[in-house]
């Protein structure tokens, strides 16, 4: 695991976003540069979304033919549905770069592939991620993006479930989510720990305690953001509000 967690405060989530995406820029490009290529995990919200959105008219530098693409979790819901995490992101930023739509992993929605079947579609998403590993179960992602909840969820992780416990599984399927739509699918904490870098987009007073958890190293079961961190850096960026208990 990486040391103690960067935090890096800003006044608001404008700023957040800008201070996030200049980073994101800076290490996507020194890990091309490095290793031919990069992988990203998204993730939804509106700090998530945001972010992307300024990736579009600001990631020039980045070569988006050679960037995988991941998601953290998504909804299982019928792939035209608004609140389908990879729908958000080809709307803010995918449908707008040169991505190679082969590097787009996307989880299956419940009209898809496998149907209603979500076990099937979240199985099927841990074989990409094995296939992708390099010898590993899932890929050493360049950076993992988390949002968060004010209850410290990420992903679709939450508080005292089954899901944020699991540590042999890369996907699982959630089917009583207390953060409506209840069905959807997630990468777990062992997938999340394999990235290089792992980065919290966090805004609001509202959330303030869970950051306190979370940079402090507080009961992982209790504060799902608390169970995660990058194998080379934990960056959190949050605005005044946010940081508050800090």
């Amino acid at each position: 695991m990486s040391a103690r967690p960067e935090v890096v405060e800003v006044t608001d989530a404008s700023e957040l976003v800008e201070a996030a995406g200049r980073r994101f820029v800076e290490t996507v490009v020194a890990a091309q540069r490095e290793r031919g290529s990069a992988s990203m995990v998204l993730t939804g919200g509106s700090n998530g979304i945001a972010l992307l959105e300024w990736l579009r008219d600001n990631g020039s530098d980045i070569d988006w033919r050679s960037v995988d693409i991941w998601f953290g979790d998504d909804r299982f819901v019928p792939e035209a549905d608004d609140e389908r995490n990879s729908g958000q992101a080809r709307d803010a930023l995918l449908a707008h770069v040169d991505v190679d739509p082969d590097r787009v992993f996307v989880m299956a929605p419940s009209d898809g592939a496998f149907g209603d079947d979500i076990d099937a579609a979240a199985a099927d998403y841990a074989r990409l991620l094995a296939e992708h590993g390099d010898g590993a179960d899932s890929p050493a992602f360049d950076v993992h993006l988390l949002g968060m909840g004010g209850e410290g969820h990420i992903n679709s992780l939450f508080p005292h479930t089954d899901a944020l416990a699991e540590r042999s599984a890369t996907v699982v399927a959630v089917e009583d989510s207390p953060k409506p739509p209840p069905r959807r699918i997630t990468l777990t904490v062992p997938a999340v720990n394999r990235a290089r870098q792992v980065w919290f987009l966090v805004a609001g007073a509202e959330k303030a305690e869970a950051v306190a958890a979370g940079v402090g190293g507080g009961d992982a079961s209790a504060w799902p953001c608390a169970s995660v961190s990058g194998t080379e850096a934990t960056v959190w960026f949050v605005d005044a509000a946010a940081s508050a208990d800090l």
